[in-house]
């Protein structure tokens, strides 16, 4: 089951919505009923779903309408149309306890503006929705003293919101948020208003925090870096419509209309593509059962100098140059005992960024490999070309 289920969810602000909704239902424009009604579309039947664990991004312009987005999502304003589903219930149909009652339970908010309370320490702020439940003084404290040293900043628990950097100050509200122990965190702008390199300190201390905690997680922002960076996914909205949904390398290498390539055309590909999407498959591949004069055989019918050695699960084991197969098999040493020792090995999530220094200094193609096994390799000329390739497909929709 979907974590966040958004159905085609609408909102209209103005005196008379249903109206409004009824002539948008008719297909006319955003424009169109502002101009004739007064009546303003924030968001028009968007429709999302959210798995668990996933960071989904919104992504748009001011105006987009993504903020009232996220808003709709627990409810701080009332639909005027669509369904949103938390874990199989809808919360535009909840009455007010069991509103609140969710709320508090399954869905956290972290605010561009950090939202803390000024007379409280960073303890006290970090337990505040914990005393909101009724938990007692002890436990909340120690549950806010892990998530505060958790964000890194153990050492600073009594100390107030006005003694803390900026960075410092989202951290609070990121381990507030953190602490209530929801499945789901919601995240308005949260990162935007920080200077550029703390902004970055907290997209990499998300990333860390989510590959420990394993949070579903609803990102707002107008940037399209940090969407590319953060999101497992992204919506990209405009005038109140979702106009496209995919992953990075989806948004970057097919996008659906001019208004997203005009987003992605000056994107850096080497930061947001990674080693899976240039990988090939390894032509050939030997295990220690098949012996060194398979590998050489098999080394022969391709034309290739090195072949890359494997066991039976497929788990990654070395590779094997053709000159020491030779002299493995004349001198009876055991193919284990001649494998390459200095092969590159990387992960398919690796940027093409960190790949290229690699493959500079690399003597033989890299080797991809999750878990132990190996999924592909990745060649100096596969990295460059990933590059090339998708600046030849902007030119040409240019």
């Amino acid at each position: 089951m979907n974590k966040i289920e958004v159905k085609n969810l609408t909102k209209i602000f103005g005196s008379h919505p249903q109206q409004g909704l009824k002539r948008m239902m008719n297909g006319e424009s955003k424009e169109e009923i502002l101009k004739k009604t007064g009546m303003t579309v924030g968001v028009s039947r968007a429709s999302f779903s959210v798995k668990p664990g996933e960071i989904f991004v919104i992504m748009g312009l001011s105006g987009s309408g993504k903020s009232t987005l996220i808003r709709l999502v627990n409810r701080l304003i009332d639909s005027t149309d669509g369904e949103v589903y938390i874990d199989g219930e809808d919360i535009t149909k909840m009455d007010k306890n069991k509103l609140i009652e969710t709320r508090r339970k399954k869905l956290a908010m972290v605010f561009q503006k950090f939202g803390l309370l000024p007379h409280r320490t960073v303890i006290n702020n970090v337990a505040y929705g914990l005393e909101l439940q009724g938990i007692n003084k002890k436990e909340r404290e120690e549950r806010a003293e892990k998530t505060i040293a958790d964000v890194g900043l153990k050492g600073y628990e009594n100390s107030y919101p006005s003694q803390l950097s900026g960075g410092m100050q989202q951290r609070v509200g990121l381990a507030r948020a953190l602490t209530n122990d929801s499945d789901i965190l919601l995240m308005d702008e949260a990162f935007s208003a920080l200077d550029p390199i703390i902004r970055k300190e907290m997209q990499d201390e998300l990333i860390r925090l989510q590959s420990k905690l394993e949070k579903t997680v609803l990102f707002i922002t107008h940037d399209l870096d940090e969407a590319l960076k953060l999101g497992d996914r992204i919506a990209i909205m405009k005038d109140g419509v979702i106009v496209q949904i995919g992953t990075p390398e989806e948004i970057l290498e097919n996008p659906a209309n001019d208004y997203v390539s005009s987003f992605v055309k000056d994107v850096d590909r080497s930061k947001v593509l990674d080693a899976s999407v240039v990988m090939k498959k390894a032509e050939v591949l030997v295990t220690y059962k098949d012996g060194l004069r398979v590998a050489v055989r098999k080394m022969e019918e391709v034309g290739a100098s090195s072949i890359f050695v494997v066991d039976k699960e497929k788990n990654f084991k070395g590779l094997l140059t053709i000159d020491d197969a030779i002299r493995a098999y004349n001198e009876g040493i055991p193919m284990e005992e001649v494998l390459v020792d200095n092969v590159s090995v990387t992960s398919p999530d690796t940027l093409l960024n960190d790949l290229v220094g690699i493959a500079a200094e690399a003597k033989y193609p890299i080797a991809v490999v999750d878990e132990g096994k190996l999924c592909g390799i990745v060649s100096r000329v596969s990295i460059l070309s990933g590059l090339v390739l998708g600046k030849e497909r902007e030119v040409e929709a240019e």
